[in-house]
């Protein structure tokens, strides 16, 4: 999708979002940014990488309590099942969209990197602050304030407040972090191709997302007991 933009920095200004949700998820985090960003500079958000993933690792018993088959996946009908008990009120047209937006390889089955994903979104878009309070009760404040601090992030890094992050302000980002090291470019670039799987030259949230939890290391721990199994 999208490859056909070639070097131009940044999509035409007519480019769509995929989804209904993807589109919302823009909308939310540009009200987000609106709002500024605590983060200062990149070194700031690799520090925190040990506290984000022990974090999202607790959300293993969450997934595992909505996976009722225990197969390792959460299906349409468990996820309904979950946003029902978190009192999470998403039409069903919503879920389905959620859903689709976070199976990444489509097989109707949602992996616990991308259950961590679709959490983080249903945060974004939750700007209702009376749905908070029904998400803590599973023990989830925890969490949030970690699902704070990646929205924080997505805010210091995407400067021009579009709700995208360019292929220019990850390179700025990263160059304002590591002044002097003449790899800073290189690395920016690098971090910016493990995001943009579509290859459209913007990152949008979900993309900065799936690419944040391999970088914490995430994926390892599937592999890790898949190996087991």
């Amino acid at each position: 999708m999208g490859g056909a933009l070639g070097k131009d920095e940044s999509p035409k200004k007519g480019w769509m979002p995929e989804t209904k949700i993807e589109a919302k998820m823009v909308e939310a985090m540009q009200r987000r940014e609106s709002q500024g960003s605590s983060v200062k500079s990149f070194n700031t958000i690799i520090l925190k990488f040990p506290k984000i993933d022990e974090s999202l690792r607790k959300c293993k018993a969450i997934f595992e309590q909505f996976d009722e088959d225990s197969n390792g996946a959460i299906d349409p009908e468990e996820l309904k099942k979950c946003f029902s008990k978190l009192e999470i009120s998403f039409t069903e047209e919503e879920i389905k969209d959620l859903f689709e937006a976070c199976d990444i390889n489509d097989d109707m089955g949602m992996k616990f990197s991308e259950f961590i994903v679709l959490l983080c979104l249903v945060y974004l878009l939750k700007d209702d602050p009376s749905a908070l309070h029904a998400k803590s009760r599973i023990g989830m404040p925890n969490l949030e304030a970690t699902f704070e601090t990646l929205v924080d992030t997505f805010v210091f890094l995407d400067k021009n407040k579009d709700g995208y992050v360019s292929k220019n302000e990850m390179v700025q980002a990263i160059n304002e972090t590591t002044s002097g090291e003449r790899s800073s470019g290189r690395i920016a670039m690098k971090r910016f191709e493990e995001m943009d799987w579509d290859k459209n030259g913007m990152v949008n949230f979900k993309e900065f997302l799936f690419a944040f939890t391999r970088w914490v290391g995430i994926d390892d721990i599937e592999e890790e007991e898949n190996a087991e199994a």
